[in-house]
């Protein structure tokens, strides 16, 4: 194959180019160069000769000024010395009076080549010598006979004469020394002129010269030029994307001083404006953080000295004296210097206190979600059989009130297990929208009741208050509880205070408190006049078991079911206490938009509703399922049931015209779960109704703490009465009354004719 001759001779041309602009370069403006520099050297010679002459003039102009300032001075300090007779104020007039004689001297010698200031100066002599003891006269006057002896000698106008023949004779040598300066500034001016225009001419035969090989690099140059400009647009980048981090960051080179920072650097540290410039050292960093309050940085010693591995990257934290928790990373540099990375950690230290906490929660929920399904199927079979022979039992009294204490007991049992879901966040709440200004005080009879006469209950509510989203039984049952804990705080007596109000949490109160999302609330304050708590106490009072309470007075878990409550509703809780000052607990529940206020409850217990529908009942516990078919049984029902799903897929297939109501558990062996067997079920028949049973609802009918839409659910261990009426209602009979949920309204049976 023949070489390439024309990437050869395009090489060779390149070459070719270059040379000749090397030549027109260096050779051709060297001429120009050389021809102009001899031209210039005599104008540049006499130029300088005449810059000499300027500066003479002006040391000459300089130290006249400089002989009527001390002058001045001279006559200043005498007559502060007249007016107050102190000696201090004496140092401007010796220090003038001193600098007279220096200054004329240099005068003196300046001004040796003009006859007319030497002879100026001969006349000015005796003025300032006279000028001077006139001075010195009065201020011996005012030291020896006071100061009306030495304003005599200044009435006399002898010194202010004096000073006006010497202002005269500085003023006319001034003004021949500035003419003398406007001539050589001239001819200065018209050398510079001429050497400037010897400059402008060889300029513009270099120009042309050079043109020519501006152009044979005109594409160097250009491509040089994109590269500046993609340089600079990259240095913005980076500037830009430096300055939006929300890190704080600060380069220091190998002198320890400051090269690079962003806004947020300054902002972290709190750091002054006018310490962030170029060139600060690292050291006035570190003497300004380590003031008290202020996030401390490595002093010098320790960047020096502090890690073993000169390459290693040393991070440490610190807190500010607003409470925020900063994290500061210094990574060194290959020159030398060091990076300084300032992270704001107070949102992650708080979302790992949340989480935590959810942790918590989450391992107490398992626990609680692992005994609560089996523990209430267990007080549903006492629970259950208990109510069933209290019914058919009669005459008995003392075997009746031992039936109603084991009842009591399984019930008591059936609410610590509550409040531990309630806790955990896993009891399923039916939230509506709640007119608290209606509800609240039909409640406030009955904690006078409950707390006392020794209590004082007091209600407070605001004018216009916003509907709560809550369920309005656990609200109930929270303030309950925290009026039972208020009581405790006062074995002798006091006051509890329950106040409505608005609140409106905003952006501000939400950064301090993680767990709080800003918006509108209304606020329920449960307020005593007991012993309070401590600063310990208080950080633990939300923890299950944990009563400051005797032995067998508690068990630790009434907050522990308010504050569950209360999160588990989307709301907030804050507690308010001071030893011997009392407690105050508000609760914060979201503000109800959009919804219709729940119906309130009102009107007695009536009796128990009975029916004549079929209800296929499945229960995978055999004692539940026959206590529950029992209690149906007694009321008139035609009972089917089963023990898993599957098998109550074929019981219903058998019965599907005549199933009226499917009771079913939720937590199922089997493959088919209850909601599952629901669906099932309604595939088949649309128009069968559904309840759901279940000690642990877990979260096929429950999701965010709340039933899904259209759920009814009536929680383990439940009583006779809540089943009839929960039946009844499921089926639409309107014996039903108000619908009440298992767990939450107890009702009490008509007692016997």
């Amino acid at each position: 194959m023949a070489p390439d001759g024309d990437g050869t001779d395009t090489v060779s041309m390149s070459q070719y180019l270059v040379r000749r602009a090397n030549v027109l370069f260096l050779v051709v403006p060297l001429i120009f160069l050389g021809l102009i520099g001899a031209l210039s050297w005599e104008g540049l010679n006499a130029s300088r000769e005449a810059r000499e002459w300027s500066r003479h003039s002006y040391s000459v102009l300089a130290t006249m000024k400089d002989l009527a300032v001390a002058v001045r001075d001279a006559e200043r300090g005498q007559r502060g010395y007249l007016l107050t007779g102190k000696d201090e104020y004496l140092s401007p007039y010796r220090e003038g009076r001193d600098r007279i004689g220096v200054l004329q001297g240099e005068l003196q010698k300046l001004t040796a080549d003009n006859p007319r200031q030497q002879e100026r100066l001969r006349a000015l002599a005796p003025v300032v010598q006279q000028k001077l003891e006139e001075l010195a006269q009065t201020v011996q006057a005012r030291r020896d006979g006071g100061l009306e002896t030495a304003l005599r000698i200044v009435e006399t106008d002898e010194g202010r004469n004096r000073m006006r023949e010497a202002e005269g004779v500085l003023a006319a040598m001034l003004a021949d020394e500035q003419r003398l300066l406007d001539e050589r500034l001239a001819q200065n001016d018209a050398r510079a002129a001429w050497v400037r225009w010897l400059v402008i001419a060889g300029s513009a035969l270099a120009v042309l010269t050079l043109l020519s090989a501006a152009r044979l690099l005109n594409q160097a140059w250009s491509r040089s030029y994109r590269t500046e400009a993609e340089q600079r647009a990259l240095a913005l980048r980076l500037r830009t994307t430096l300055d939006s981090l929300s890190q704080g960051v600060a380069v220091f080179g190998p002198d320890r001083k400051l090269k690079n920072w962003n806004e947020c650097f300054q902002v972290l540290l709190d750091l002054p404006k006018a310490m962030l410039r170029p060139g600060a050292p690292y050291a006035t960093f570190v003497e300004h953080t380590a003031e008290p309050g202020r996030p401390a940085l490595e002093t010098e010693d320790q960047v020096r000295h502090g890690s073993r591995n000169p390459r290693e990257a040393i991070t440490y934290e610190r807190e500010a004296a607003n409470g925020h928790h900063l994290e500061i990373r210094r990574t060194p540099m290959p020159d030398g210097g060091f990076v300084l990375t300032i992270s704001d950690m107070t949102k992650r230290a708080q979302a790992e206190g949340v989480l935590r906490e959810a942790q918590k929660m989450q391992a107490i929920g398992q626990l609680t979600g692992g005994i609560a399904h089996d523990f209430n199927n267990l007080l549903q079979v006492i629970l259950g059989n208990l109510e069933f022979v209290r019914a058919k039992l009669d005459g008995d009294a003392k075997l009746q009130t031992r039936i109603e204490r084991a009842s009591w007991a399984a019930q008591r049992g059936a609410t610590l297990t509550g409040q531990l879901l309630a806790f955990a966040r896993k009891q399923p709440l039916a939230p509506a929208a709640i007119d608290l200004a209606a509800t609240m005080p039909d409640l406030i009879p009955l904690l006078r009741r409950t707390l006392g006469e020794h209590i004082e209950v007091r209600y407070i509510e605001t004018a216009g208050l916003w509907p709560a989203m809550a369920d309005p039984a656990q609200l109930e049952s929270a303030v309950l509880n925290l009026a039972l804990n208020a009581r405790d705080a006062m074995p002798s007596g006091g006051r509890l205070t329950i106040e409505l109000g608005n609140k409106v949490l905003d952006h501000e109160y939400a950064r301090h408190h993680a767990e709080v999302t800003p918006g509108d609330y209304a606020m329920v304050a449960v307020s005593d006049t007991g012993h309070g708590m401590t600063p310990e106490v208080l950080t633990r009072v939300f923890e299950p078991f944990f009563t400051t309470k005797p032995d067998g007075k508690g068990t630790g878990l009434g907050l522990a079911m308010v504050f569950g409550f209360v999160k588990q509703s989307g709301g907030h809780v804050k507690v308010y206490s001071e030893p011997g000052e009392g407690t105050t607990v508000k609760l914060y529940l979201p503000r109800a938009l959009g919804a219709a206020v729940a119906a309130h409850r009102a009107g007695a217990p009536i009796d128990l509703p009975r029916g004549t529908g079929t209800v296929l009942v499945v229960e995978d516990e055999a004692a539940v399922r026959e206590i529950a078919c029992a209690i149906l049984g007694d009321l008139g029902y035609r009972v089917l049931e089963a023990g898993d799903g599957e098998e109550a897929l074929r019981v219903f297939g058998a019965n599907a015209a005549s199933v009226d109501l499917l009771l079913t558990d939720v937590v199922l062996p089997g493959r088919v779960r209850g909601r599952e067997l629901s669906e099932r079920v309604r595939m088949v028949r649309p128009g069968v109704k559904v309840l759901f049973m279940s000690g642990y609802t877990e979260n096929s009918i429950v999701h965010h703490g709340r039933l899904d839409d259209g759920v009814q659910l009536i929680g383990k261990p439940f009583k006779r009465e809540q089943l009839a009426r929960k039946v009844a209602e499921a089926l639409g009979d309107a014996a039903a009354g108000t619908p009440e949920g298992g767990n939450v309204v107890e009702l009490r049976p008509k007692p016997a004719p």
